[in-house]
């Protein structure tokens, strides 16, 4: 029986007592962790497969260790400027080991509560945060219309001059119409 299972961001083909490095996880080791995106599941040639995941499977694995993985060297060079760059690099890893694959019944991780709290602030800032755009309101009309202005093509500035009575607009270019037509 194998599973390919969606852990740290990263899709695993996964068997029970196997070792997998996935990135690194906030679990501490010696911990179990419960991986319930399941995408696929084989069970000795019957073959699920979800939509994107499967209702009720899960992976179960341990936490064995926090690691580094191994060295990757990032050189950066431009032939005949004299430029070289050398940057190593070492991933951080967590080691897992499958302990079982659960095809139905599996409970659903609980959604986190932290983020209750993220809003409560967000809230009070939403409170906060109309007495101080009250004050740039009554400026937002002219900056509206230079907005305006530079979303148009040179073509419909030309235009645009043209009706104001503007001369030597066919020399001038899209900043220089603009600045006419502020006028």
């Amino acid at each position: 029986m194998y599973a390919i299972v969606e852990m740290a961001g990263q899709q695993f083909k996964v068997a029970k007592d196997q070792k997998v490095y996935v990135h690194r996880l906030q679990t501490e080791e010696g911990k179990k962790v419960t991986f319930d995106k399941v995408l696929l599941l084989d069970d000795e040639g019957n073959v699920t497969i979800g939509a994107p995941v499967i209702e009720g499977a899960a992976v179960e694995a341990k936490v064995v260790k926090h690691l580094k993985g191994d060295k990757v060297i990032v050189f950066k060079k431009k032939r005949r400027k004299g430029y070289r760059v050398k940057n190593g690099h070492r991933q951080s890893l967590t080691e897992i080991v499958v302990e079982g694959i659960v095809a139905k019944g599996a409970k659903k991780a609980a959604p986190a509560k932290p983020k209750a709290k993220a809003e409560k602030p967000a809230a009070e800032a939403k409170k906060a945060a109309p007495a101080k755009k009250e004050a740039p309101k009554k400026a937002a009309p002219k900056k509206a219309a230079v907005e305006d202005l530079s979303g148009k093509t040179v073509a419909e500035l030309k235009e645009m001059a043209k009706a104001k009575g503007i001369s030597g607009i066919s020399s001038m270019k899209k900043a220089d119409l603009i600045e006419a037509l502020k006028k």
